[in-house]
């Protein structure tokens, strides 16, 4: 084995989230955020930069979607196993662990786990397997016998990896840092075999690596999480996305070593405003938010949280038309109700 090996690791991409094919309302939409940040993370294996191209699952913001969209999102990563590089998908659990097969399949260089598998490739002198199978709930009385399905002990490569979407301990989300722990979802670090050299994975929105379980014992492969490419909550305003390329040489197949690169993939600020407009006319609100509007970038995604005690009439005022009359038409908007009404308007 003479040449290193570059793998692009995508994952979480969404494609299809605030992308009505027939809006009932004329305003923007986050949805074409999501497909510029997949072309963008794409570019590398369009530009033959990369060896393999590795997606790790959940293609699309849910497992009902039509047909057009499917082909929006077949489009590049054709381009891409058309270029000579292998596309290698993993089904999450938006498309509850199918991907539409009527075209992905056709394609010679695109290669879905639709079941555990293991598929087998060359770069340059170098042989490659990627054992992997579709997203599974109750994971971790599972694992054992799922990765034992892929038959990833009968073969015998230079490099091997796992690719799955599924959450291993230790992995972290949200604001507050929540440490996945245990539970029938969470795989245990105890339980990653000691035969690949790393663990491909989705699932997990913030990119971050794991080398240790939660009793801070050294795990036998890395888990390796991209995270996702766009913001899909409020709750990841703060995460930078993108995309990740591991690279693999002669001295990295010999002693499990790796160089990972994260690459970051540009966001909209997404901002909270708290209203606190207890006694607030529905005149002070309009002045407050014209005030808030002009302070902020004009691509800002928003979310505006009334609390306290708030009138009917200002309530009432708060309507989506309303509100797109005082933002500029290049923002998002979303009221997200936190004691009045439990429900979140979005502009």
């Amino acid at each position: 084995m003479s040449s290193s090996i570059r793998i692009l690791l995508i994952a979480d991409t969404h494609l299809g989230f605030d992308l009505p094919f027939r809006p009932r309302v004329q305003r923007r939409r986050r949805g074409p955020d999501f497909f510029d940040n997949y072309e963008r993370a794409l570019q590398p294996a369009l530009e033959r930069k990369v060896d393999l191209v590795i997606h790790g699952g959940d293609v699309f913001f849910r497992s009902r979607i039509p047909m057009a969209l499917v082909e929006m999102a077949m489009k590049p990563l054709i381009r891409v196993a058309d270029n000579g590089v292998p596309v290698y998908i993993v089904p999450g659990n938006h498309e509850r662990s199918r991907i539409p097969l009527q075209l992905w399949s056709t394609h010679p260089m695109i290669h879905i786990f639709d079941r555990p598998r293991t598929f087998l490739c060359t770069v340059g002198d170098t042989s490659i397997a990627l054992s992997g199978f579709p997203f599974t709930r109750r994971i971790r009385d599972v694992f054992w016998e799922l990765t034992e399905q892929t038959g990833y002990r009968e073969v015998n490569t230079d490099l091997h990896f796992l690719c799955m979407h599924q959450i291993v301990e230790g992995a972290q989300v949200g604001r507050i840092n929540y440490t996945f722990r245990s539970g029938p979802d969470i795989i245990r670090g105890k339980d990653i075999p000691g035969a690949f050299k790393a663990i491909l994975a989705g699932h997990i929105h913030r990119g971050q690596i794991l080398t240790h379980d939660i009793q801070n014992l050294p795990l036998a492969a890395p888990v390796i999480y991209p995270g996702s490419i766009e913001r899909t909550s409020f709750a990841e305003r703060n995460e930078e996305k993108g995309y990740v390329i591991v690279q693999f040489d002669n001295s990295a197949a010999l002693g499990n070593q790796y160089e990972i690169s994260f690459v970051p993939l540009p966001t909209r600020p997404m901002v909270k405003l708290t209203l606190e407009a207890e006694g607030w006319s529905a005149g002070d609100v309009e002045r407050w938010l014209r005030a808030r509007f002009s302070e902020l970038h004009q691509d800002s995604v928003v979310q505006i949280q009334p609390l306290g005690s708030v009138s009917d009439q200002v309530l009432q005022s708060l309507s989506a038309p309303y509100l797109r009359s005082l933002a500029p038409s290049s923002m998002n908007v979303s009221m997200a109700f936190a004691y009045h009404r439990r429900r979140r308007l979005k502009v």
